[in-house]
């Protein structure tokens, strides 16, 4: 599991280096050669959303994102994790009906053949690669749930000092 979430976390840094790429080379072309990318903008839009995606679960399981732990700082060991336990729930309930409601954004694309300006290209495939996203964030925090629960030490460093209270 442990080289899946590596994985996961390795494709999110691919899409960091491709949206970066793909501002770098479009400046740089309009800058000394007024030439465009075809489709520039759209690619880059389209890469942005499937980085977030992604970007949500590599995120999610590290529970590497932004919190305000005000109540979790002055908790003791076991509340910590009653409190880490709970709010990976609502995080995997809200990812989950997110990315229920992501296919169905996925699906309506490709029916309505919605296509890129220049290239014509259909951005449905975009699409489905962050739906894809999303769904692994879904496992990792399903995953992470079941750490928390089942082998905290193996989540979060805050619970393996002391045994649960």
């Amino acid at each position: 599991m442990d080289r899946f979430i590596e994985g996961i976390e390795w494709i999110a840094a691919g899409f960091v280096g491709l949206v970066a790429a793909d501002i770098f080379i479009s400046v740089m072309l309009r800058y000394f050669f007024s030439y465009a990318i075809p489709d520039g903008y759209d690619f880059g839009r389209l890469f942005l959303g499937i980085l977030i995606f992604w970007g949500i679960a590599a995120t999610s399981y590290r529970g590497a994102h932004i919190t305000v732990d005000l109540v979790w700082e002055g908790a003791s060991r076991r509340y910590k994790r009653y409190i880490d336990v709970f709010a990976t729930l609502v995080l995997l309930l809200v990812v989950t009906v997110q990315t229920i409601m992501l296919f169905d954004k996925v699906v309506q694309t490709r029916a309505q053949n919605v296509l890129t300006y220049d290239l014509q290209l259909p951005t449905w495939p975009f699409f489905l690669v962050a739906w894809l996203g999303d769904v692994a964030a879904v496992i990792l925090i399903a995953v992470r749930t079941f750490r928390l629960v089942f082998n905290p030490q193996s989540v979060n460093r805050e619970h393996t000092t002391d045994p649960v209270e």
